[in-house]
């Protein structure tokens, strides 16, 4: 399989797992095209192995935890006006997905990977140990904790909705 084949037939997903990941479609394709360049770059290399899309994702996932050491570079942008909200879509399907994207995004970044892994790409303990380069105990450590925190904030949010909105 060529280059062009692979990126024309997997960019889709990888595009979404980088979105997943990130919690930000713009940094998702950012992160995407920086490792897509490398692969390119590799790809004699890459293309020969027996899972290169599993490697590109290895390849994405490292690329998102080091990214903020590149934050210095970026220029921020101010936040747009706080106007009156609109929900464009009033679908539940939507307002939970977004509700879990939210809460994803106050994870650290390596309990985020793992749940990410874990629960959208299906891989297991090991595989995602061997992803991020780490222990598979220590996989079930971020999992947990990742869980722990999720169903605080989730609690937390179900008992008091306005202290929940405050913090946002």
């Amino acid at each position: 399989m060529s280059f062009e084949e692979f990126a024309s037939t997997r960019l889709a997903a990888l595009l979404r797992f980088a979105a997943v990941l990130t919690g930000d479609r713009g940094l998702a394709e950012d992160v995407v095209q920086e490792v897509l360049i490398r692969t390119h770059q590799q790809w004699r290399k890459i293309g020969a192995l027996d899972a290169p899309e599993a490697y590109v994702r290895r390849m994405i996932t490292n690329e998102y935890l080091s990214w903020r050491r590149r934050w210095s570079r970026i220029v921020p942008h101010a936040e747009p006006p706080a106007g009156p909200a609109t929900v464009s879509d009033p679908a539940i399907a939507h307002a939970e997905r977004d509700g879990l994207r939210a809460e994803l995004d106050r994870l650290p970044r390596q309990q985020r990977a793992v749940l990410v892994l874990r629960y959208y790409v299906g891989l297991p303990d090991a595989e995602t140990a061997e992803l991020l380069g780490c222990t598979v105990g220590t996989v079930r450590g971020y999992a947990s904790r990742a869980l722990t925190a999720l169903r605080v904030e989730t609690a937390l949010t179900t008992a008091n909705p306005a202290a929940a909105k405050e913090r946002t």
